[in-house]
């Protein structure tokens, strides 16, 4: 039997990975651990400056107190899992909100696939985009969500995980019905547009502090591309594949003459 290992960023109650965790136990032997808390946007960090502990919430569902998404894939293989018996694969998700664009580099959802597929392992980020904040996971809940990643595990279990090492395949879902979704499309990063956001505040004895909010986000115009933007707005489940090499190829011959 193929064994998964799920984590994701939003915390170990959260109800997208539940529903993930619901989705995949008919195809292999499910392992979780997750995070204590919720630690969006946590990035590809490691805790170096603290010891953690796993807690078991049940049997094969574990906690990791206060680590981050790429502590739980990290420790989880060294704890749970030996060199001759490692998952086959890792799902992170399914996350509360999209993962689009140049929001991978911040997110602890990615991140986890990342440091899966840094230690070998194939991985998938799954994410439902957010909508009308929030009516839409209320309306629709996780049922797309759940029948996709259901389709790529049976898929890649009958065959071949589609990427080589070190690549990832980052999943966002449409904020919409499985009825009303019109399959797979395979995607680019679009491109956002940030605003800041931060707001000022006094606590009871004067003193400042600084409380990071949600600035409006928008996207640069990719109109004729196909981004993961664009395929989620046309009603598209959104398939980008990520690779870890982050060097600018095209510009090395350029940089070369620039500094000779």
């Amino acid at each position: 039997m193929k064994h998964i290992l799920i984590t994701n960023d939003d915390g170990f109650e959260s109800k997208g990975l539940l529903a993930l965790t619901e989705a995949l136990k008919p195809l292999g032997h499910v392992t979780v651990v997750a995070p204590s808390t919720e630690k969006s946007a946590c990035g590809h960090s490691l805790t170096l400056t603290r010891p953690l502990s796993f807690i078991e919430i049940e049997e094969n569902f574990y906690k990791l107190d206060d680590g981050t998404p790429s502590d739980c894939i990290f420790l989880a293989l060294n704890k749970l899992f030996t060199k001759e018996n490692r998952p086959d694969i890792v799902i992170s998700g399914i996350n509360i909100g999209s993962n689009m664009g140049e929001d991978i580099t911040y997110s602890g959802t990615a991140s986890a696939a990342m440091e899966a597929v840094l230690q070998g392992i194939p991985a998938i980020a799954i994410s439902q985009v957010y909508a009308e904040h929030g009516k839409s996971i209320e309306e629709f809940g996780y049922g797309l969500a759940q029948e996709s990643i259901a389709m790529l595990i049976s898929k890649i279990f009958q065959g071949d995980f589609p990427l080589p090492p070190r690549k990832f395949l980052n999943v966002n879902i449409p904020p919409i019905s499985a009825e009303n979704a019109k399959g797979f499309k395979v995607t680019r990063a679009g491109n956002r547009l940030y605003a800041h956001n931060a707001e000022v505040h006094y606590n009871p004895r004067g003193k400042e502090y600084y409380w990071i909010g949600l600035p409006e986000l928008g996207w640069m115009d990719t109109k004729g591309h196909t981004t993961d933007f664009e395929a989620i707005n046309d009603g598209y489940v959104s398939i980008t594949p990520v690779k870890l090499d982050m060097t600018s190829h095209e510009d090395i011959e350029r940089l070369t003459e620039w500094i000779s």
